[in-house]
């Protein structure tokens, strides 16, 4: 795990130039045009990107190193920024759409490549306690950037923030170059890994992969309704705090994501502990039940509560979504290698579609409906959808004959593959 602990320090370190990033760059581009479309349609840009880039990084991801992958998009990304700051003002319009696609497509190839990738770097039994690590990771490099954002471009200007923010993808490129991972199969096993995305090639072979593993289709299709209620409750604090206290806009804002920040950490480590004891890995059930309390806890945080309960009710959001992430990112890890790409490609276009699509739509409800109704709405949603996996869960293996057996994990058996995937049509 030591290696494995660089690269989450690399990561994290490239996760706080991408939330950096995202504040200053939507700031920039609206100074620099003064028009709220044009920011808008560069958010849009670069969401539609990373929506469309799942599939392609599914395909790439499965067929190419994935180090190699993830070095490229990170230097990619960085020297993106380098030619920001080089150019001319007349051109930097221009270049920030083009921006706004390479970070897209990038972002998540390197998400897709990483999450593949970590069965093969720590292997199959530590790959939940990584997974763990990862979500810590992230989520302290969220706060930071989105905390320092603001400070850096007041008292820096937007160059520094950008010279900063192409030095955080330059630092994780350079540790994961160094560092001497494996990211694919061992070789015994490339012969049947290559045989297998060759029988999945073609413009379908992702979607047959899904239909023939229909419990991990329902998986990935609450994730897609977990997007549109974090949607949802991303567009709905600032209204929200700014109700609470209008002198004070953003109190409400920071200790939330604060608290929240504390549960995801919180839940790593209780993951991290228990897998570490007795060897567990949450499992279908386990992630189900998780997304109903993360989401049930977001509705409750916009319920009106005074403070501490509150506090109390982002906490245990924290923890759920910490929880769900881990068992959801370890559950998909459990294919084999050869599929598990396409999965992850599939997974990241699924949540950022619903991410994307609940932004515009809760965004529009917002302006008619108090944020409690809109989040409630959304969260419902991914609720019910989770309380029906759970209903076919009890029913048993007979509603997905195609599924591995599962162990006590609730993960397949190593190398167990889907049967008819390999047999997917092009």
């Amino acid at each position: 795990m030591g290696h494995f602990r660089l690269l989450v320090v690399g990561n994290a370190v490239s996760a706080y130039g991408s939330y950096l990033n995202m504040v200053a760059l939507n700031v920039f581009i609206y100074q620099v045009t003064g028009s709220a479309l044009t920011a808008g349609l560069f958010m849009a840009v670069r969401l539609i990107t990373s929506v469309l880039s799942g599939f392609v990084s599914g395909r790439l991801v499965s067929r190419h190193d994935r180090k190699r992958l993830m070095v490229c998009a990170d230097l990619t990304q960085a020297t993106a920024l380098v030619v920001l700051l080089l150019a001319p003002d007349g051109a930097r319009v221009a270049l920030l759409f083009a921006l706004a696609v390479g970070t897209g497509a990038c972002s998540t190839l390197s998400q897709v490549a990483l999450r593949s990738s970590v069965p093969e770097i720590v292997g199959a039994d530590l790959r939940t306690r990584a997974n763990g690590l990862l979500v810590t990771g992230r989520s302290l490099a969220m706060i930071a950037g989105f905390a320092s954002a603001g400070v850096v471009i007041a008292q820096f200007g937007y160059t520094t923030a950008f010279a900063l923010d192409a030095g955080t993808f330059a630092v994780s490129a350079t540790i994961l170059f160094l560092l001497p991972i494996r990211t694919r199969a061992a070789a015994r096993d490339d012969a049947d890994d290559g045989a297998a995305d060759t029988a999945g090639t073609g413009r379908w072979a992702s979607l047959a992969l899904l239909k023939a593993a229909p419990l991990l289709a329902v998986m990935v299709a609450v994730r897609a309704a977990d997007g549109l209620g974090s949607s949802s409750h991303n567009v709905a604090l600032p209204i929200y705090s700014s109700a609470l206290d209008p002198s004070h806009p953003a109190t409400f804002v920071s200790q939330f994501w604060a608290t929240w920040a504390i549960g995801n950490i919180v839940a790593q480590q209780i993951c991290s502990r228990r897998t570490r004891k007795t060897g567990w890995s949450p499992g279908e059930r386990a992630f189900a039940v998780g997304s109903c309390v993360m989401s049930a806890a977001f509705i409750v945080v916009f319920s009106g509560l005074p403070a501490v309960p509150a506090a109390v009710a982002a906490l245990v959001a924290g923890m759920a979504d910490g929880f769900t992430e881990i068992a959801y990112v370890s559950r998909l890890q459990a294919a084999p290698d050869a599929q598990r790409g396409r999965l992850f490609g599939l997974s990241a276009s699924a949540e950022n579609s619903g991410f994307g699509l609940g932004m515009i739509v809760s965004a529009a409800l917002l302006e008619r409906y108090a944020p409690l109704t809109v989040v409630g709405a959304f969260q419902g949603l991914a609720i019910v959808l989770c309380v029906a996996l759970l209903a076919v869960l009890s029913r048993g293996r007979a509603l997905f004959p195609h599924e591995p057996p599962a162990r006590g994990s609730g993960g397949p058996a190593p190398g167990r593959e889907v049967s008819a995937a390999e047999g997917g049509s092009s």
